[in-house]
């Protein structure tokens, strides 16, 4: 019994031992967690971002043919393709009806200078007056305009061939009927005209783009080769058809693998840059919509805030920036996809600006 009572006594002493003395103290250490980032110095800079536009060559010198009058098409000497020389005849009206205008006009007008003849040897012999005299004459000077008129009509009722060029398109055919004024044929002046690249622009390259700026030109038909070109000019209206500005790019030079219609590209270098932008790492940039996004910055490399920015343009490895960055000294390029505004941050290693 007292060996039972003693072994009792035993397991009970460190639970008396346990009650008697108090659980020790746990400190709490709140430590505040930062997330490590990289940075960048931000700095104001023109941009140097450039255009890439798509067009069709032709030439300054393109010109749609068409007869003076109205009438039907007698002979079409020519061909689409075909090489023509200046002064060529290329296309005639049946003469008929204009022959006929021009014969009325001469019988109108000799028998307008007989009528006067007549009345100034009559009023010579103070037998007409004098007003009759004058209508007389009046009637003569308005005959010999019908004639120069109807004259002037004949001449054009042919078409010549303006300049040395091609033909580049056939727009009617032998006996159709067609109105004055209607294109019959297109032709150029390849041989002297200068080649130009006549490209469609959107609202925002035609504000940035000046004539005189400097282009680079490509096409398939000329692989591995590039092509100088300068703008010239710049549309004043929307076309309708496309909905589009176009713009002139005239090559320098006069290259010989080119004929109109070919497709070309064109990198264009605006002379007159956007001042006050910032360029950034184009990863930097967070949430885009439209021309606006989010990025991280930083002024004491200890807090992040999250700012709005406008976006100007991007190219292959940066974002243009004109509006946002202006009170801020650093953005924040790596660790930013872990951050909320305000949140902690250490500099783990500054990168160079983007370039």
């Amino acid at each position: 019994m007292k060996t039972i009572q003693y072994f009792s006594l035993l397991l009970c002493t460190p639970l008396l031992y346990a009650c008697n003395n108090p659980a020790p103290k746990t400190v709490a250490n709140h430590v505040t967690d930062t997330i490590p980032v990289s940075i960048i110095p931000l700095k104001q800079q023109n941009s140097d971002e450039t255009m890439v536009v798509s067009g069709q060559f032709t030439t300054d010198d393109e010109v749609m043919l068409s007869f003076k009058t109205s009438g039907i098409i007698s002979s079409l000497n020519v061909k689409e393709g075909d090489a023509v020389k200046s002064g060529q005849l290329l296309a005639t009206l049946n003469p008929t009806e204009i022959n006929a205008q021009v014969q009325q006009a001469q019988l109108a007008n000799e028998k307008a200078k007989r009528d006067y003849q007549r009345t100034q040897n009559l009023y010579q012999d103070s037998v007409a007056t004098l007003e009759q005299l004058q209508n007389s004459k009046t009637t003569l000077q308005q005959t010999q305009q019908q004639l120069s008129m109807a004259t002037f009509n004949r001449q054009y009722s042919e078409i010549h061939a303006p300049k040395n060029g091609y033909v580049l398109h056939k727009l009617a055919n032998t006996g159709q009927q067609v109105s004055a004024g209607a294109p019959v044929l297109e032709t150029n002046g390849a041989h002297s005209g200068k080649w130009l690249l006549r490209s469609n622009i959107s609202d925002q390259q035609w504000a940035k783009l000046q004539p005189g700026d400097q282009a680079q030109v490509v096409t398939t038909a000329l692989p591995g080769t590039t092509l100088q070109g300068v703008v010239t000019r710049k549309s004043e209206g929307i076309d309708a058809a496309t909905g589009t500005f176009t713009a002139d790019i005239t090559l320098t030079g006069n290259p010989k693998a080119i004929a109109a219609g070919m497709f070309g590209k064109a990198i264009l270098t605006p002379a007159h840059q956007t001042t006050g932008a910032w360029q950034i790492p184009y990863e930097a940039l967070l949430d885009g919509d439209g021309n606006s996004g989010y990025v991280f910055v930083t002024d004491d490399n200890k807090i992040a805030h999250k700012v709005k920015v406008t976006v100007a343009g991007i190219n292959k490895n940066t974002a243009t920036i004109t509006d946002g960055l202006g009170q801020s000294k650093s953005l924040i390029v790596s660790g930013s996809a872990y951050l909320t505004d305000n949140s902690a941050i250490t500099i783990s290693s500054p990168v160079k600006a983007a370039k």
